[in-house]
């Protein structure tokens, strides 16, 4: 075996090492870019959808055929009464006023029943740990019919880290219409969500308005990083090659 042999066979497994590397940095940067591509979507739907006069939620008729990517984010109108006995607190975090330390509290999930006797979840907003009990706060559970103008949203995906809901004790952890109404037995409920405005509520909670309306965009910077450092890799490995080469 010829000297040049050997120095070539003495590349194959960092050659490969090398391969292996950028075909993951380069599925990472393409992954961005698909990213990027979908929240300019989102960001789409919100700014066409969520301003302006509202509609009328999606005939019940319709429901079985309800899309997120048809219908999230459009304001809409409803009209109903409070089921406020089958009141679901869900746990989340509202930002705070410092960067990086996030107020704990539930999100209030309420069913509204409309005239047709159909009923549509309603995330009311948001109220502080010490506020999940409904006693700490009667003024915050008004009779009679209301009239809510929110943003239609789609059940809150679930993740590995999601905690299992108990809904015997009535603690959740997602804002999942269907499973909730699915604990209470409820019948005929829409298979979407309504975040409520920010209109006061009696006794300041909860607190309307906190979806999400302005969504950072910074997956061009992370793909042109992930890009760049698999142009890095071929380079050392270049180097690396003609290095071993010449000796």
């Amino acid at each position: 075996m010829t000297a040049t042999s050997r120095k070539l066979r003495s590349l194959i497994v960092p050659g490969l090492a090398t391969l292996v590397a950028l075909a993951i940095l380069l599925g990472l940067g393409t992954w961005q870019l698909q990213r990027k591509a979908w929240k300019e979507g989102l960001i789409a739907q919100i700014e066409a959808r969520a301003y302006g006069e509202p509609g009328t939620i999606m005939p019940e008729a319709d429901w079985s055929a309800w899309r997120a990517d048809q219908d999230e984010f459009r304001k809409v109108r409803v009209t109903g009464t409070f089921l406020h006995g089958f009141e679901a607190p869900v746990y989340g975090l509202l930002p705070g006023e410092r960067q990086g330390a996030p107020i704990q509290g539930y999100y209030l999930i309420t069913p509204l029943k409309l005239a047709s006797g159909a009923i549509v979840m309603i995330n009311r907003g948001f109220v502080p740990i010490d506020l999940r009990d409904p006693a700490r706060r009667p003024e915050s559970q008004p009779q009679g019919e209301m009239t809510i103008t929110g943003l239609v949203r789609a059940p809150e995906a679930r993740n590995p880290f999601t905690p299992n809901d108990d809904p015997a004790r009535n603690q959740w952890f997602a804002r999942d219409p269907q499973a909730i109404a699915a604990a209470h037995k409820l019948e005929r409920v829409a298979p979407f969500l309504i975040d409520a405005d920010a209109t006061p509520n009696p006794g300041g909670w909860p607190r309307g308005g906190q979806t999400p309306l302005t969504l950072p965009n910074n997956h061009l910077q992370y793909a042109v990083t992930w890009f760049g450092i698999a142009l890095t890799l071929i380079g050392v490995f270049i180097a690396f090659a003609w290095r071993r080469m010449k000796e």
